[in-house]
């Protein structure tokens, strides 16, 4: 009997930072995005680097097009080859202004991309997962969202990011309650200035943030924790960083 191969669906692959491309390390990759360019660029290295990925572009984070993209993946990958094991919710829409100066439709846009599109990846994430076999050590699954300073804290000009990020992490500490006994682990990894290839060409110096691949590490580890010590949320911070 075959064993059934490993799947860590990603969602929220920019052209800048590399983080959720990182994740290929023993698992074939599902790449979920807007920028089709880049997301088949992504999938063709990894491929090219011995792994096995495919794109998945959306037109837009709305449930139904992250519903549609779904299942596209399950007949990419179908079972029982595949089992899928990680989801990693990585899209965002940030917004940095004034409180008075942000207009209705930056609320809308960063509450739909930061609240409601992670709301429906879960939902297809953990609808799959309950079917899982379970995993003696680590349980059916693991689903993750990469927070941000904002999902702990307000500041000056965050008003509307913070209060998104803050949905963000309420809702998958509200999953983590309600499913974690159905040994499904819920995370959310915050994060401070990524490194990408585009500090550099704005002339900045890329050692200011923190490292893509260092970031999907630590993806990887919370993935496969036991689970009688999973971590449900951890905020990654550079060493020369003041906060």
């Amino acid at each position: 009997m075959s064993i059934a191969r490993p799947l860590f669906v990603v969602a929220g692959v920019g052209a800048g930072s590399g983080t959720g491309a990182s994740c290929s390390k023993g698992y074939s990759v599902a790449l979920i995005a807007r920028n089709k360019e880049s997301l088949d660029s992504l999938a063709t290295e990894i491929n090219n680097g011995g792994g096995n990925a495919a794109s998945f572009p959306i037109p837009s984070y709305a449930p139904s097009d992250i519903e549609t993209a779904f299942k596209s993946i399950y007949s990419k990958f179908p079972s029982p080859e595949y089992v899928y094991r990680t989801g990693l919710f990585n899209a965002g829409h940030g917004v940095w202004k004034p409180f008075l100066q942000i207009p209705e439709a930056d609320v809308v846009e960063t509450m739909n991309t930061n609240y409601l599109a992670t709301w429906a990846f879960s939902r297809e994430t953990i609808k799959k997962f309950k079917e899982n076999p379970e995993d003696e050590r680590t349980g059916k699954g693991t689903l993750i969202f990469t927070g941000a300073t904002a999902s702990l804290r307000g500041n000056v000009v965050t008003s509307a990011f913070s209060a998104a990020k803050h949905a963000m992490r309420g809702l998958s500490q509200s999953l983590a309650k309600e499913f974690g006994k159905e040994n499904i682990h819920f995370m959310l990894l915050s994060t401070a200035k990524l490194q990408t290839g585009n500090q550099t060409r704005l002339g900045q110096a890329p050692a200011e943030g923190l490292k893509p691949e260092s970031i999907a590490e630590s993806y990887l580890w919370l993935a496969n924790q036991d689970k009688t010590t999973w971590t449900w949320e951890l905020d990654l911070r550079p060493s020369f960083e003041k906060w």
